[in-house]
């Protein structure tokens, strides 16, 4: 590939005329916004241990009452985009939220859609679209664009969940805004039981199915769990033993931008995923695993998270012989899949 010219190149004069104009000349940036053959990866594989970023997160709750924050988050920045953009990856925020007991967030709903990962405590809830949705250990709960929402505690023992939001995405298209509102009046609890059984629905002239957009706003860690063990036991020679978060009476994603999953890595796995285009997340919910990331290797605990590029080599490792691992899973597939960039590589 020949080389092209440089800013340098051009007579003084010519480069203050074209910026007069707000002209900028293409070529001495060509390769930087087309580089040849792979793009050029700004996210860094990086983790964030839960042992190490917990006590900061409980200062946070002693040094900021709620009034203060409206929503306690320490978020999990990747360096390689610079810590002040406040982004996993590309498209991708991560942040660590605490509620302590008797607090209460307020209501209010933004453009960026949210899903919350449920780390620690019980007696906390989140309340969606007039849904009150239980939060226990592993529950994913969707805060989708355009829901009204708040957080409470009535529990007495601090609540803390993974916040994943397509908020740098959503950002840079310069669409991503918030507005207040008042405390919601409950409507309706655990919907998603209407939606447990595989194969049945709730009949339409009987369910909101018909002009609800997002018909599942809590996904229990009980039912996950199970489908994925009924899963590896009634499949064994399966290569690997995954579920994803879908909506239920679509089967597509269960929300626009980014996708989410559970694994499962059966006792002493060691599971080398394809090489993708997009980006990913992985939270630890149970056991223990190893994060090879092209060389780079991280030990995950319980509740720790780690970010890999796109377009690079991941492979996970139970650490356990006699266990399984449960691994939650974000990722920019279905983004991808709308701007037809997705790609896998050999």
């Amino acid at each position: 590939m020949q080389a092209l010219g440089t800013l340098e190149d051009l007579p003084e004069t010519y480069r203050k005329a074209l910026t007069a104009q707000n002209l900028v000349p293409l070529w001495p940036s060509l390769r930087a916004v087309l580089p040849p053959g792979k793009p050029t990866l700004r996210t860094r594989p990086t983790c964030w241990e839960y042992k190490a970023l917990r006590p900061l997160l409980l200062e946070a709750g002693e040094l900021t009452p709620i009034e203060k924050a409206e929503r306690r988050v320490l978020v999990l920045a990747n360096p390689g985009h610079g810590l002040e953009k406040m982004q996993a990856s590309a498209c991708m925020y991560l942040g660590m939220q605490l509620l302590m007991p008797n607090e209460w967030a307020p209501s209010h709903k933004h453009t960026p859609n949210a899903v919350r990962m449920i780390v620690e405590g019980e007696g906390a809830y989140t309340t969606v679209d007039g849904e009150k949705c239980p939060m226990s250990r592993g529950d994913l709960i969707l805060t989708p664009t355009g829901l009204w929402h708040e957080h409470g505690h009535d529990g007495n023992a601090p609540v803390v969940w993974l916040d994943v939001l397509d908020l740098p995405l959503v950002y840079y298209t310069e669409t991503s805004y918030v507005t207040e509102g008042k405390a919601q009046a409950v409507t309706g609890t655990m919907n998603e039981r209407a939606y447990a059984h595989g194969g049945v629905l709730p009949a339409p002239m009987f369910s909101r199915g018909s002009d609800r957009r997002y018909p599942m706003l809590r996904y229990p860690w009980v039912d996950a769990r199970a489908a994925l063990v009924a899963q590896a036991q009634a499949h064994p020679e399966a290569e690997a033993v995954q579920v994803a978060y879908v909506n239920p009476e679509t089967g597509g994603d269960c929300q626009n931008i980014l996708g989410f999953s559970a694994l499962m890595l059966r006792p002493g796995e060691s599971l080398r995923l394809p090489v993708r285009s997009p980006a990913m997340v992985f939270h630890l919910i149970e056991g223990g695993a190893s994060v090879d990331i092209d060389g780079t290797t991280f030990s995950l605990a319980p509740a720790d998270t780690c970010c890999a590029p796109g377009y690079t080599p991941v492979t996970l490792k139970n650490l356990s012989a006699s266990e399984p691992s449960f691994i939650f899973i974000a990722d920019e597939t279905p983004l991808h899949r709308k701007l037809g960039v997705y790609e896998v590589r050999a």
